[in-house]
Protein backbone atom coordinates (compact mmCIF):
# COMPACT_ATOMS: atom_id res chain seq x y z
CA UNK A 1 0.00 0.00 0.00
CA UNK A 2 1.10 3.21 -1.07
CA UNK A 3 1.30 6.20 1.26
CA UNK A 4 1.12 10.25 -0.27
CA UNK A 5 3.55 12.67 1.45
CA UNK A 6 4.44 16.11 0.63
CA UNK A 7 7.52 16.15 2.40
CA UNK A 8 9.42 12.82 2.94
CA UNK A 9 12.70 13.21 5.18
CA UNK A 10 15.09 10.11 5.56
CA UNK A 11 16.45 10.27 8.59
CA UNK A 12 16.47 11.94 12.22
CA UNK A 13 19.47 13.41 13.06
CA UNK A 14 20.09 17.00 13.37
CA UNK A 15 20.14 17.48 9.87
CA UNK A 16 16.63 15.71 9.75
CA UNK A 17 14.97 16.90 12.50
CA UNK A 18 15.59 21.05 11.36
CA UNK A 19 15.10 20.14 7.55
CA UNK A 20 11.56 18.96 8.59
CA UNK A 21 10.97 21.75 10.85
CA UNK A 22 12.01 24.33 8.81
CA UNK A 23 9.75 22.87 6.00
CA UNK A 24 6.80 22.89 8.80
CA UNK A 25 7.65 26.92 8.77
CA UNK A 26 7.95 27.40 5.66
CA UNK A 27 5.55 25.33 3.70
CA UNK A 28 2.70 25.12 6.87
CA UNK A 29 -0.19 23.37 4.77
CA UNK A 30 2.52 20.80 3.43
CA UNK A 31 2.01 16.65 4.84
CA UNK A 32 5.50 16.08 6.43
CA UNK A 33 6.79 12.71 7.33
CA UNK A 34 10.17 11.36 8.45
CA UNK A 35 11.72 8.28 8.41
CA UNK A 36 14.38 7.54 11.10
CA UNK A 37 16.38 4.15 11.36
CA UNK A 38 17.04 4.06 14.91
CA UNK A 39 14.30 4.01 17.37
CA UNK A 40 16.38 5.72 20.19
CA UNK A 41 18.78 8.39 18.56
CA UNK A 42 21.17 10.63 20.34
CA UNK A 43 22.89 14.04 20.58
CA UNK A 44 26.11 13.17 18.41
CA UNK A 45 28.17 15.87 20.06
CA UNK A 46 27.07 14.65 23.71
CA UNK A 47 28.45 10.92 22.67
CA UNK A 48 31.35 11.59 24.46
CA UNK A 49 30.10 12.71 28.02
CA UNK A 50 27.49 10.13 28.14
CA UNK A 51 30.86 7.95 29.53
CA UNK A 52 31.25 9.91 32.47
CA UNK A 53 29.74 13.35 33.14
CA UNK A 54 25.83 13.23 32.60
CA UNK A 55 24.50 11.02 35.26
CA UNK A 56 22.61 8.81 32.96
CA UNK A 57 23.49 8.28 29.27
CA UNK A 58 19.65 8.55 28.60
CA UNK A 59 20.23 12.34 29.23
CA UNK A 60 21.74 12.50 25.76
CA UNK A 61 18.47 11.29 24.04
CA UNK A 62 17.58 12.82 20.46
CA UNK A 63 14.18 12.44 21.11
CA UNK A 64 10.78 13.34 18.59
CA UNK A 65 9.17 16.04 20.47
CA UNK A 66 10.56 19.03 18.30
CA UNK A 67 8.67 16.70 15.02
CA UNK A 68 5.44 16.21 16.90
CA UNK A 69 5.14 19.69 18.05
CA UNK A 70 5.12 20.80 14.47
CA UNK A 71 2.86 17.91 13.60
CA UNK A 72 5.37 15.96 11.61
CA UNK A 73 4.84 12.31 11.28
CA UNK A 74 7.51 9.82 12.40
CA UNK A 75 8.35 6.51 11.21
CA UNK A 76 10.85 4.25 12.70
CA UNK A 77 11.93 2.26 9.68
CA UNK A 78 14.82 1.37 7.23
CA UNK A 79 14.07 3.27 3.71
CA UNK A 80 16.12 1.13 0.93
CA UNK A 81 15.31 2.03 -2.47
CA UNK A 82 14.39 5.37 -3.88
CA UNK A 83 12.41 5.42 -7.75
CA UNK A 84 13.13 8.80 -8.85
CA UNK A 85 11.19 8.14 -12.17
CA UNK A 86 8.10 7.26 -9.51
CA UNK A 87 8.84 9.38 -6.86
CA UNK A 88 8.70 6.78 -3.86
CA UNK A 89 10.80 5.43 -1.07
CA UNK A 90 10.58 2.06 -0.14
CA UNK A 91 11.14 0.50 3.37
CA UNK A 92 12.93 -2.64 4.86
CA UNK A 93 9.50 -3.36 6.31
CA UNK A 94 7.98 -3.11 2.67
CA UNK A 95 5.97 0.37 3.40
CA UNK A 96 6.06 2.17 0.18
CA UNK A 97 5.77 6.05 0.30
CA UNK A 98 4.51 8.56 -2.55
CA UNK A 99 6.71 12.50 -1.91
CA UNK A 100 6.66 15.42 -4.11
CA UNK A 101 9.69 16.45 -2.23
CA UNK A 102 12.69 14.37 -0.40
CA UNK A 103 15.06 15.66 1.58
CA UNK A 104 18.11 12.82 2.57
CA UNK A 105 19.36 13.48 5.83
CA UNK A 106 21.17 9.73 5.57
CA UNK A 107 23.98 10.91 7.86
CA UNK A 108 27.45 9.04 7.70
CA UNK A 109 28.98 5.73 9.00
CA UNK A 110 31.76 5.41 11.01
CA UNK A 111 35.35 4.54 9.42
CA UNK A 112 36.54 1.13 10.47
CA UNK A 113 40.36 1.04 9.47
CA UNK A 114 41.70 -1.93 7.32
CA UNK A 115 44.11 -3.21 10.75
CA UNK A 116 44.00 -6.88 11.28
CA UNK A 117 41.41 -7.90 14.24
CA UNK A 118 39.97 -5.09 14.04
CA UNK A 119 36.67 -7.52 14.22
CA UNK A 120 37.61 -8.88 17.34
CA UNK A 121 35.28 -8.42 20.31
CA UNK A 122 36.19 -5.06 22.50
CA UNK A 123 36.47 -3.18 19.36
CA UNK A 124 33.66 -0.56 18.95
CA UNK A 125 32.70 1.78 16.19
CA UNK A 126 30.87 4.75 17.55
CA UNK A 127 27.13 4.46 16.21
CA UNK A 128 24.68 6.93 17.28
CA UNK A 129 22.27 4.26 18.40
CA UNK A 130 21.43 4.67 22.22
CA UNK A 131 21.08 1.06 22.84
CA UNK A 132 24.16 0.33 20.96
CA UNK A 133 26.46 2.93 22.84
CA UNK A 134 24.48 2.01 26.43
CA UNK A 135 26.44 -2.07 25.99
CA UNK A 136 29.52 -0.12 25.13
CA UNK A 137 29.34 2.11 28.15
CA UNK A 138 28.96 -0.45 30.23
CA UNK A 139 31.71 -2.87 28.90
CA UNK A 140 34.04 0.06 29.06
CA UNK A 141 33.22 0.97 32.53
CA UNK A 142 34.29 -2.94 33.05
CA UNK A 143 37.44 -2.73 31.36
CA UNK A 144 41.01 -2.09 32.28
CA UNK A 145 43.34 -0.49 29.84
CA UNK A 146 41.40 1.20 26.94
CA UNK A 147 42.55 2.38 23.68
CA UNK A 148 41.20 5.05 21.75
CA UNK A 149 42.15 5.15 17.70
CA UNK A 150 42.30 8.88 16.18
CA UNK A 151 42.87 11.76 17.66
CA UNK A 152 40.24 14.02 16.07
CA UNK A 153 37.72 15.81 17.86
CA UNK A 154 35.64 12.42 18.46
CA UNK A 155 39.02 10.77 19.73
CA UNK A 156 40.15 13.24 22.17
CA UNK A 157 36.69 14.23 23.72
CA UNK A 158 36.20 10.40 24.12
CA UNK A 159 40.13 9.95 25.95
CA UNK A 160 39.50 12.86 28.01
CA UNK A 161 36.09 11.81 29.11
CA UNK A 162 36.73 8.17 29.58
CA UNK A 163 40.21 9.56 31.86
CA UNK A 164 37.64 10.60 34.15
CA UNK A 165 36.14 6.45 34.85
CA UNK A 166 38.44 5.60 38.04
CA UNK A 167 40.96 2.94 37.83
CA UNK A 168 41.10 2.48 33.39
CA UNK A 169 44.28 3.51 32.06
CA UNK A 170 43.53 5.41 28.65
CA UNK A 171 45.75 5.62 25.53
CA UNK A 172 45.00 7.49 22.65
CA UNK A 173 46.84 6.64 19.04
CA UNK A 174 46.83 9.28 15.75
CA UNK A 175 48.95 8.43 13.19
CA UNK A 176 49.74 12.27 12.29
CA UNK A 177 52.06 14.14 13.87
CA UNK A 178 50.04 15.99 16.23
CA UNK A 179 46.25 15.86 17.71
CA UNK A 180 43.53 17.26 16.31
CA UNK A 181 45.68 18.01 12.93
CA UNK A 182 43.25 19.15 10.53
CA UNK A 183 41.95 21.84 12.91
CA UNK A 184 44.77 23.39 14.28
CA UNK A 185 48.12 24.45 14.04
CA UNK A 186 51.01 23.23 16.10
CA UNK A 187 51.04 25.35 18.91
CA UNK A 188 47.08 24.59 19.47
CA UNK A 189 47.31 20.74 19.07
CA UNK A 190 50.17 20.80 21.57
CA UNK A 191 47.49 22.30 24.03
CA UNK A 192 45.46 19.64 23.48
CA UNK A 193 47.85 16.97 24.05
CA UNK A 194 49.08 18.82 27.44
CA UNK A 195 45.51 18.70 28.66
CA UNK A 196 44.85 14.99 28.14
CA UNK A 197 48.25 13.91 29.43
CA UNK A 198 47.80 16.20 32.75
CA UNK A 199 44.54 13.35 32.84
CA UNK A 200 46.80 10.51 32.97
CA UNK A 201 46.07 10.13 29.29
CA UNK A 202 49.15 8.31 27.32
CA UNK A 203 49.44 10.03 24.08
CA UNK A 204 50.94 8.81 20.85
CA UNK A 205 51.07 10.60 18.12
CA UNK A 206 52.66 9.79 14.46
CA UNK A 207 51.99 6.28 15.67
CA UNK A 208 49.91 3.36 13.65
CA UNK A 209 47.73 0.60 15.33
CA UNK A 210 49.43 -2.62 12.97
CA UNK A 211 47.09 -5.72 14.52
CA UNK A 212 45.05 -5.89 17.06
CA UNK A 213 45.63 -9.46 19.09
CA UNK A 214 43.52 -11.82 20.96
CA UNK A 215 41.49 -15.15 21.17
CA UNK A 216 37.91 -13.81 20.43
CA UNK A 217 38.17 -10.64 22.29
CA UNK A 218 41.28 -7.98 22.16
CA UNK A 219 44.06 -8.51 24.54
CA UNK A 220 47.00 -6.75 22.65
CA UNK A 221 47.30 -4.07 20.09
CA UNK A 222 50.79 -4.18 18.12
CA UNK A 223 52.37 -0.43 17.06
CA UNK A 224 53.93 0.70 14.29
CA UNK A 225 56.76 1.91 16.93
CA UNK A 226 57.52 -1.57 17.61
CA UNK A 227 55.36 -1.64 20.66
CA UNK A 228 52.54 -3.91 21.93
CA UNK A 229 50.44 -2.62 24.60
CA UNK A 230 47.65 -4.49 26.47
CA UNK A 231 44.51 -3.41 25.70
CA UNK A 232 40.67 -4.73 26.68
CA UNK A 233 38.59 -2.33 24.81
CA UNK A 234 39.49 -0.12 21.55
CA UNK A 235 37.19 2.88 21.00
CA UNK A 236 37.50 3.74 17.00
CA UNK A 237 36.97 7.67 16.71
CA UNK A 238 38.72 8.48 13.58
CA UNK A 239 35.57 9.58 11.91
CA UNK A 240 32.94 8.80 9.29
CA UNK A 241 32.36 8.65 5.45
CA UNK A 242 29.15 9.57 3.84
CA UNK A 243 25.91 7.23 4.00
CA UNK A 244 25.11 7.42 0.25
CA UNK A 245 24.27 3.97 -1.21
CA UNK A 246 20.86 4.70 -1.69
CA UNK A 247 20.98 7.97 -3.37
CA UNK A 248 24.06 6.25 -5.36
CA UNK A 249 21.97 3.14 -6.38
CA UNK A 250 19.39 5.56 -7.25
CA UNK A 251 21.52 7.75 -9.61
CA UNK A 252 22.34 10.81 -8.19
CA UNK A 253 26.17 11.69 -8.36
CA UNK A 254 28.05 11.88 -5.67
CA UNK A 255 31.50 13.89 -5.15
CA UNK A 256 34.99 12.61 -4.77
CA UNK A 257 35.05 12.01 -1.02
CA UNK A 258 31.57 9.75 -2.06
CA UNK A 259 29.10 12.63 -0.46
CA UNK A 260 25.96 13.70 -2.79
CA UNK A 261 26.66 16.22 -4.99
CA UNK A 262 23.79 19.32 -4.30
CA UNK A 263 24.09 23.32 -5.37
CA UNK A 264 24.02 25.76 -3.12
CA UNK A 265 20.04 25.69 -2.34
CA UNK A 266 21.39 21.66 -1.18
CA UNK A 267 19.34 20.27 -4.46
CA UNK A 268 20.63 17.66 -5.84
CA UNK A 269 20.85 16.67 -10.27
CA UNK A 270 17.25 15.71 -9.24
CA UNK A 271 15.44 19.04 -8.54
CA UNK A 272 12.92 17.22 -6.51
CA UNK A 273 15.71 15.56 -4.17
CA UNK A 274 17.63 17.65 -1.76
CA UNK A 275 20.29 16.38 0.29
CA UNK A 276 22.26 17.65 4.10
CA UNK A 277 24.28 16.50 6.65
CA UNK A 278 26.89 14.67 6.54
CA UNK A 279 25.87 12.69 3.17
CA UNK A 280 25.73 16.15 1.58
CA UNK A 281 28.86 17.18 0.21
CA UNK A 282 30.91 20.58 1.95
CA UNK A 283 32.57 22.69 0.06
CA UNK A 284 35.25 25.00 1.65
CA UNK A 285 34.27 28.69 1.95
CA UNK A 286 37.40 29.88 0.66
CA UNK A 287 38.33 28.02 -2.20
CA UNK A 288 34.65 25.73 -2.72
CA UNK A 289 36.94 22.72 -3.35
CA UNK A 290 35.49 19.65 -1.29
CA UNK A 291 36.45 19.23 2.27
CA UNK A 292 35.73 16.16 4.77
CA UNK A 293 33.46 18.06 7.35
CA UNK A 294 30.90 16.82 9.66
CA UNK A 295 29.38 19.15 11.82
CA UNK A 296 25.91 19.12 13.04
CA UNK A 297 26.41 23.30 13.07
CA UNK A 298 27.32 22.96 9.51
CA UNK A 299 24.10 20.25 8.84
CA UNK A 300 21.57 22.43 10.53
CA UNK A 301 22.49 25.24 8.67
CA UNK A 302 22.12 23.10 4.98
CA UNK A 303 18.88 22.01 6.92
CA UNK A 304 17.40 25.49 7.25
CA UNK A 305 18.77 26.22 3.83
CA UNK A 306 16.83 22.99 1.86
CA UNK A 307 13.21 23.12 4.48
CA UNK A 308 12.96 26.93 2.89
CA UNK A 309 13.78 26.12 -0.77
CA UNK A 310 11.77 23.14 -1.48
CA UNK A 311 9.15 24.51 -3.28
CA UNK A 312 10.42 28.07 -4.26
CA UNK A 313 14.00 29.38 -3.82
CA UNK A 314 14.30 32.16 -1.37
CA UNK A 315 18.04 33.42 -2.32
CA UNK A 316 18.77 34.91 1.10
CA UNK A 317 18.93 31.25 2.03
CA UNK A 318 22.24 29.48 0.01
CA UNK A 319 25.04 27.58 1.19
CA UNK A 320 28.33 29.86 0.04
CA UNK A 321 30.88 26.38 1.44
CA UNK A 322 31.84 25.88 5.03
CA UNK A 323 33.90 27.66 7.31
CA UNK A 324 34.74 24.33 9.47
CA UNK A 325 34.35 26.09 12.95
CA UNK A 326 34.90 24.06 15.49
CA UNK A 327 35.15 24.15 19.33
CA UNK A 328 35.94 21.39 21.51
CA UNK A 329 36.40 20.97 25.84
CA UNK A 330 39.21 19.16 27.13
CA UNK A 331 40.47 19.12 31.38
CA UNK A 332 38.31 22.14 31.57
CA UNK A 333 39.99 23.96 28.60
CA UNK A 334 38.50 25.25 25.19
CA UNK A 335 40.00 25.09 21.40
CA UNK A 336 38.42 26.34 19.31
CA UNK A 337 39.13 26.57 15.30
CA UNK A 338 37.21 28.29 12.43
CA UNK A 339 37.93 28.60 8.99
CA UNK A 340 41.69 27.48 7.65
CA UNK A 341 44.82 27.23 9.69
CA UNK A 342 48.33 28.66 8.64
CA UNK A 343 49.14 25.10 7.38
CA UNK A 344 45.96 24.93 4.89
CA UNK A 345 46.19 28.51 4.17
CA UNK A 346 49.93 27.98 2.82
CA UNK A 347 48.84 24.66 1.62
CA UNK A 348 45.99 26.45 -0.83
CA UNK A 349 48.90 29.09 -2.26
CA UNK A 350 47.35 31.85 -0.11
CA UNK A 351 49.94 34.86 0.80
CA UNK A 352 49.18 35.42 4.60
CA UNK A 353 50.07 37.11 7.80
CA UNK A 354 49.67 36.38 11.21
CA UNK A 355 48.21 37.87 14.07
CA UNK A 356 48.54 36.10 18.03
CA UNK A 357 47.65 37.95 21.06
CA UNK A 358 47.25 37.02 24.78
CA UNK A 359 45.31 38.06 27.52
CA UNK A 360 42.65 36.92 30.33
CA UNK A 361 39.31 36.21 29.97
CA UNK A 362 38.21 38.79 33.10
CA UNK A 363 39.91 42.13 34.05
CA UNK A 364 41.67 42.03 36.33
CA UNK A 365 43.17 38.87 35.45
CA UNK A 366 42.99 38.15 39.53
CA UNK A 367 39.37 37.90 39.60
CA UNK A 368 38.56 34.42 40.70
CA UNK A 369 38.21 31.83 37.71
CA UNK A 370 40.07 34.37 35.41
CA UNK A 371 42.02 32.22 32.12
CA UNK A 372 44.20 32.60 29.63
CA UNK A 373 43.59 33.21 26.60
CA UNK A 374 45.31 32.53 23.58
CA UNK A 375 44.38 33.47 19.75
CA UNK A 376 45.78 33.44 16.53
CA UNK A 377 43.91 35.40 13.14
CA UNK A 378 44.71 34.06 9.40
CA UNK A 379 44.65 37.07 7.41
CA UNK A 380 45.37 37.62 3.85
CA UNK A 381 48.50 39.46 3.33
CA UNK A 382 47.10 41.61 0.34
CA UNK A 383 43.35 42.29 0.79
CA UNK A 384 43.60 42.30 4.90
CA UNK A 385 40.32 39.83 4.57
CA UNK A 386 40.66 37.44 7.25
CA UNK A 387 41.10 33.63 6.62
CA UNK A 388 40.45 31.94 9.68
CA UNK A 389 41.83 31.77 13.56
CA UNK A 390 41.99 29.72 16.41
CA UNK A 391 41.63 30.37 20.35
CA UNK A 392 42.60 28.36 23.59
CA UNK A 393 41.79 29.06 26.88
CA UNK A 394 38.48 29.36 29.32
CA UNK A 395 34.77 29.10 28.71
CA UNK A 396 34.70 32.01 27.23
CA UNK A 397 36.48 31.12 24.01
CA UNK A 398 33.41 28.74 23.32
CA UNK A 399 31.88 32.28 21.93
CA UNK A 400 35.22 34.16 20.91
CA UNK A 401 35.38 31.54 18.25
CA UNK A 402 31.85 32.07 17.17
CA UNK A 403 32.81 36.19 16.61
CA UNK A 404 35.72 34.63 14.57
CA UNK A 405 33.32 32.52 12.57
CA UNK A 406 31.05 35.58 12.22
CA UNK A 407 34.00 37.68 10.82
CA UNK A 408 35.05 35.10 8.40
CA UNK A 409 31.54 34.75 7.10
CA UNK A 410 31.34 38.40 6.56
CA UNK A 411 34.75 39.04 5.31
CA UNK A 412 35.91 41.36 7.58
CA UNK A 413 39.31 43.00 7.37
CA UNK A 414 41.88 42.93 10.30
CA UNK A 415 41.30 47.03 9.87
CA UNK A 416 37.34 46.12 10.56
CA UNK A 417 38.49 44.24 13.48
CA UNK A 418 40.70 46.46 14.86
CA UNK A 419 38.20 48.35 15.83
CA UNK A 420 35.87 45.77 16.77
CA UNK A 421 32.84 47.37 19.31
CA UNK A 422 32.34 44.75 21.84
CA UNK A 423 30.39 44.76 25.42
CA UNK A 424 32.69 43.91 28.53
CA UNK A 425 32.47 43.50 31.95
CA UNK A 426 35.08 42.53 34.49
CA UNK A 427 33.49 39.39 35.52
CA UNK A 428 32.52 38.28 31.56
CA UNK A 429 35.53 39.13 29.63
CA UNK A 430 38.49 40.53 28.86
CA UNK A 431 39.50 44.41 29.29
CA UNK A 432 38.33 46.36 26.42
CA UNK A 433 42.06 47.86 26.32
CA UNK A 434 43.26 44.20 25.75
CA UNK A 435 40.71 42.78 24.14
CA UNK A 436 42.54 39.91 22.51
CA UNK A 437 40.64 39.63 19.13
CA UNK A 438 41.56 43.47 18.49
CA UNK A 439 44.91 42.80 19.74
CA UNK A 440 45.52 39.87 17.10
CA UNK A 441 44.08 42.10 14.22
CA UNK A 442 46.60 44.93 15.36
CA UNK A 443 49.37 42.71 15.35
CA UNK A 444 48.44 41.26 11.84
CA UNK A 445 47.98 45.01 10.59
CA UNK A 446 51.47 45.77 11.94
CA UNK A 447 53.09 43.04 9.91
CA UNK A 448 51.34 44.05 6.81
Amino acid sequence: MERKVDVLVIGAGPAGIIGAVTARKNYPEKKIVVIKSVANGVIPCGIPYMFASLKDPDENKLGNAALEKNNIDVVVDEATEIDREKKTVTTKTGQKFVYEKLILATGSVPIIPPVDGINKEGVYPVHKDMDYLKKIIENIKGAKNILVLGGGFIGVELADEISKIDGLNVSIVEMLPTLLPNSFDREFSAFAQQALESRGVTVLTGTRVEAISGEDKVEKVQLSNGKDIDVDSILIGIGGTPSTKMASDAGLKLGVGKGILVDEFMRTADPDIFAIGDCAVKRDFYTHKETQVMLASTATAEARIAGANLYSLKVVRENKGTIAIYSTYIDGKVLGSAGLTENAAEKEGFEIVIGDAEGVDKHPGTLPGASKIKIKLIFSKNSGIILGGQVSGGISCGEIINLIGIAIQKRMSCVELETLQMATHPFLTSAPTVYPVVLAAQNASAKR
